[in-house]
C-alpha cells in the first residue's frame, strides 16, 4: 500500500473547504434573505394598503412562501451534490459541473419565481402604491452591498 502523499492530503483538505464554504455561502445567502424579512415586508413597509389588498396579499405571500421552501430545499440537495462530487473527484470533473449547472438552474427559476411574485404583488397596488414599490424594487436590485 502506497503512502498517502502530502499534496494529495493537502488538495483533500482545500476540496472539503471549499465544497463546505460554497454550501455555507448559497445557503447563508438564502436563509439571510428568509430571515431578515419576506418579500411582501421587504417591498411594501411603510406603503399603507387597504384591507382588500392586505387579504390579496397575504395570499400571493402564502403561495410564494411555500414556492420559497421547495426551492431552498432543492439549493441545498444542490449544494450537497456539488459537495460530493468534489470529495470524490477533487477536479472540475462532469459531475461537478453539472452539480454547478443544478444549482444554477435552481437559483435561476428561484430568481424568475420572485420576479413574478413581485408583479403579482404590484398588479394589486394603485399607481402611487405601485411607484413606491418600483422605486424600492428599484434600489434592491441596485444597492452595490457584496
Amino acid at each position: 500500500m502506497r503512502p498517502i502523499s502530502l499534496g494529495f492530503v493537502l488538495t483533500f483538505i482545500a476540496a472539503i473547504l471549499a465544497a463546505g464554504f460554497g454550501g455555507w455561502l448559497g445557503a447563508s445567502k438564502v436563509s439571510e434573505r428568509r430571515h431578515s424579512a419576506t418579500v411582501h415586508n421587504l417591498l411594501l413597509q411603510d406603503i399603507k394598503t387597504t384591507p382588500e389588498q392586505d387579504e390579496r396579499l397575504k395570499v400571493l405571500e402564502g403561495e410564494y412562501e411555500s414556492l420559497r421552501k421547495r426551492r431552498e430545499a432543492e439549493l441545498r440537495m444542490a449544494n450537497a451534490e456539488l459537495a460530493a462530487a468534489i470529495l470524490k473527484g477533487h477536479a472540475y470533473t462532469p459531475e461537478v459541473q453539472a452539480a454547478v449547472e443544478r444549482f444554477h438552474h435552481a437559483m435561476g427559476e428561484f430568481q424568475k419565481e420572485t420576479i413574478v411574485h413581485v408583479l403579482e404583488m404590484r398588479a394589486v397596488l394603485n399607481p402611487e402604491q405601485a411607484a413606491r414599490l418600483d422605486k424600492r424594487v428599484s434600489e434592491a436590485l441596485t444597492t452595490q452591498e457584496p
